[in-house]
């Protein structure tokens, strides 16, 4: 598909055709994910639910682009946004495993350039549990600053937290992804998405990316994103002194462009490396690798590895969003405003619009849902919709 930036959908859209296959006692998640294109607007999305390792639902359907003329295939790849955290996170946690890197480790001794400004104590753990004071750079960066790894990782060793390191939390929405993306670097000496090809996504067969190589570009869906839900509007909205509201707008849009909005269908932006906030996967490869860690984690990560990664390390308001948050290591929790199914021990990531990838160890349910149209960020219909239709179904 030709790069772009966001166009408006089809006044007159055609019927969405549903492609896929889902088992008979899961009709309902076939109900409810027609049901997402006739009332909620979706142009083009797939859904995936695994049970005991085994695929339950594998539909697809819709149109890759937005003008609809290019149908979703059974391959078409799509930016999931925050859903790559989690990917990110296995590939920093199966370090752990192997002993090549500690969870209470100072940063700063793999990476010393990182010590600078008061952070000569922030941990891997404080990273992945977003406790570091790092959401945002003060110093404003050039839009070209997010295709430069170096620029980025430069930029947040010489920055001061926003906050005293392990005091509170808050969703470091952009910069997680290039904190932990240069740890795992350092210490294993490739990319983080070299490591998810080659330790995570090819052993599985799962279709996750975090830097797309050239020949998969041409299967990638384009996103759709309104104007009215860019993320300067979202940052408009922070409130607090001077200071929260810059490190909030920062968060967002420091260097511009670096959440997606303007570049994400571009080369440039697909084949980068933002772990944060530009992973494309269809829905079969996030359920694939969720599916695994259901079952204990085997073979990607030790059994106790996952079950610290999935105890709460952070929990109340969080000083970036603005409302209570729930963190693991690296992994979201459920809320009651934000449930993942009625069982404790679910743990996943949303991404931006509507993308989600969870695991449900005690139902063994492994979910994933991806989409090309920007939606509401914290409560999305789409995704509740499907999410409970699958727990009717179980």
């Amino acid at each position: 598909m030709a790069d772009g930036g966001p166009h408006a959908p089809a006044e007159a859209a055609p019927a969405a055709p549903i492609a896929g296959t889902c088992d008979a006692r899961f009709a309902a998640v076939r109900r409810a994910f027609v049901a997402n294109f006739a009332e909620h607007g979706e142009i083009g999305a797939a859904v995936a639910v695994m049970v005991d390792g085994r695929p339950v639902v594998d539909l697809w359907g819709g149109y890759a682009d937005a003008a609809r003329r290019i149908p979703w295939r059974r391959d078409t790849l799509v930016n999931v946004f925050s859903v790559g955290k989690a990917l990110a996170t296995v590939c920093v946690l199966r370090l752990v495993d192997r002993g090549r890197l500690a969870l209470d480790a100072a940063v700063g001794r793999l990476w010393p350039e990182f010590a600078a400004a008061g952070k000569g104590t922030i941990t891997v753990r404080q990273l992945l549990c977003h406790r570091a004071g790092l959401p945002a750079i003060r110093a404003p960066l050039a839009p070209e600053a997010i295709f430069t790894w170096e620029t980025m990782t430069t930029a947040l060793a010489r920055e001061a937290p926003w906050w005293p390191p392990g005091t509170r939390h808050g969703y470091h929405v952009n910069t997680f992804g290039f904190l932990v993306g240069e740890v795992v670097r350092r210490t294993a000496g490739r990319t983080l998405g070299r490591v998810l090809r080659d330790e995570i996504a090819g052993p599985l067969g799962a279709d996750v990316h975090i830097g797309l190589l050239p020949d998969a570009e041409a299967r990638t869906a384009e996103f759709v994103w309104p104007p009215e839900m860019a993320p300067e509007i979202v940052a408009a909205s922070a409130s607090g002194d001077d200071e929260a509201r810059l490190m909030i707008r920062h968060t967002y849009v420091n260097p511009p462009g670096l959440s997606g909005y303007g570049v994400v269908n571009t080369t440039r932006w697909r084949r980068a490396e933002m772990p944060s906030t530009n992973a494309h996967a269809t829905a079969r490869g996030i359920a694939r690798v969720y599916a695994a860690l259901a079952a204990g984690g085997a073979p990607l990560l030790a059994r106790a590895t996952l079950a610290e990664a999935t105890t709460e390390h952070a929990a109340g308001l969080d000083a970036v969003l603005g409302r209570p948050s729930r963190f693991g290591l690296g992994f979201q929790l459920p809320l009651p405003d934000r449930p993942l199914g009625p069982n404790p021990g679910v743990f996943g990531h949303f991404g931006a619009g509507g993308s989600l990838g969870f695991a449900d160890p005690e139902a063994h349910v492994a979910f994933a849902y991806v989409m090309n149209r920007m939606g509401p960020r914290w409560y999305n219909p789409t995704t509740r919709r499907l999410v409970d239709a699958v727990y009717a179904s179980l």
